[in-house]
């Protein structure tokens, strides 16, 4: 069951230079940052507020690190902006099975490796009336230790 709106991608030319904005505009900070080599994808997220569930939504800011990176290619048709949205849930495998089930196409077969070590899928943006949608289950919390 999806939980909440996990992020936001937005896909950008120069990631500094956006964090920046999104610093001095509206105060938002850099809660985690990473390169993804496998997505070709140098990101930054920025945490807007907690949610409910424990877990918590952020904007993801997403500047590729290659030119043959699907970031990169979505860059050079569309310009920067919105990329796509992700949804929490505590299970990516049985939901991307039931949107399958549902005649959504699920782009990859076994879930692969996110931001801080989560477990992410998409979904076929045709499929999605044109929004590309990701599914994400988050790594779990650990506990500081006493």
């Amino acid at each position: 069951m999806l939980t909440r709106i996990d992020h936001i991608g937005i896909a950008c030319f120069d990631l500094d230079k956006t964090v920046e904005f999104y610093r001095a505009t509206y105060g938002f900070e850099v809660f985690h940052s990473e390169v993804n080599e496998e997505q070709g994808v140098r990101e930054a997220m920025l945490k807007i507020n907690d949610t409910s569930d424990g877990g918590a939504s952020y904007l993801q800011l997403l500047e590729p690190t290659r030119p043959d990176s699907t970031v990169a290619k979505w860059l050079d048709k569309n310009g920067e902006g919105v990329h796509h949205i992700a949804f929490g849930t505590a299970d990516v495998d049985a939901d991307a099975a039931s949107v399958k089930e549902k005649g959504v196409r699920v782009l990859y077969e076994e879930p692969r490796r996110g931001s801080m070590g989560s477990r992410i899928t998409f979904l076929h943006p045709k499929d999605c009336h044109g929004v590309l949608t990701e599914l994400v289950t988050s790594a779990p919390v650990e506990s500081p230790e006493h």
